[in-house]
């Protein structure tokens, strides 16, 4: 009998909950360090995107009205389902360069990271809602509010955490997320969609994408209905395109330069807050 050929994973895009090829139908042949296995993955594409974003906007509203404990259930239920697949992660990303402590390490931090910002989805508001004092006769309150849809540029250095460490205090926080994993260690991005698509999360609320960053930076940074850019990276010219571009529509920017998304500094609920909106009501006195 002959030796059985093992199925190769297809990895392709995540877009309004489901999978889709590229649009395009181009792909990059990606090889791992010892170059013995070859991938295809799906090079996203400006209408790729453009379909992401679509798909985003129909699910802003809802998901910003679901309850803040609900959206703190939902981000439990990703750590438990990526608790569950552990094996399945540690396989991709010794397959790029790490070792095993590494790769334990990693979903470690992952899961951590997840519980970590589902425990702050239902607090974050009362930590930095206030009342303004104010001598006028009439209250004054300001809350924060998701920003919208935002488009994110993942950390390029790391496969997995980075990707979370990203999604997950915007989802937290009641916005959607077009995201472009990363160019060099992209394998884990469609395995993690495959956590978010049993994890009871809505259709288009997280979006992820597979490509050269020098190919969709222009599209994510310059789309008129993006609310926020965030760009994980320190590349001078990809910095000034995102500032530049941003100024189309007033997008709000973020920028994470260099991290070291390992350490605990950089899990925190003013992660959330960067990508909201401040707003003040006032209530008059006596009404």
């Amino acid at each position: 009998m002959s030796k059985r050929i093992d199925i190769q994973k297809t990895y392709k895009l995540f877009i309004d909950g489901k999978f889709p090829r590229t649009e395009s139908g181009r792909y990059i042949k990606w090889v791992d360090s010892k170059e013995s296995t070859i991938v295809n993955i799906c090079r996203g594409s400006r209408k790729d995107f453009r379909n992401a974003m679509v798909a985003a906007r129909k699910a802003s509203g809802s998901w910003e009205n679901r309850t803040a404990y609900n959206r703190a259930q939902i981000l439990y239920r990703i750590g438990e389902m990526l608790e569950g697949r552990r094996d399945q992660f540690m396989a991709e990303l010794t397959l790029q360069g790490l070792s095993k402590k590494q790769a334990e390490n990693e979903i470690d931090q992952s899961i951590d990271r997840l519980i970590y910002y589902a425990g702050w989805a239902d607090k974050y508001q009362q930590v930095f809602s206030r009342v303004n004092p104010v001598s006028l006769p009439y209250f004054n309150f300001t809350v924060p509010e998701p920003t919208g849809v935002v488009a994110a540029i993942a950390p390029e250095d790391t496969s997995l955490l980075g990707l979370v460490s990203i999604i997950a205090p915007v989802i937290a926080g009641g916005n959607t997320i077009v995201i472009l994993a990363s160019e060099s260690h992209p394998l884990c991005s469609i395995t993690f969609a495959e956590v978010l698509h049993t994890s009871d999360v809505p259709a288009g609320v997280v979006n992820i994408l597979t490509g050269y960053r020098s190919e969709l930076i222009e599209h994510f940074s310059s789309h008129m209905d993006v609310n926020a850019i965030l760009y994980c990276g320190d590349d001078t010219e990809h910095k000034t395109l995102v500032e530049t571009n941003a100024a189309l529509n007033v997008k709000r920017v973020i920028q994470f330069p260099k991290q070291n998304w390992s350490q605990n500094q950089h899990q925190s609920p003013y992660h959330i807050m960067k990508s909201q909106e401040t707003k003040t009501t006032w209530h008059p006195i006596g009404v």
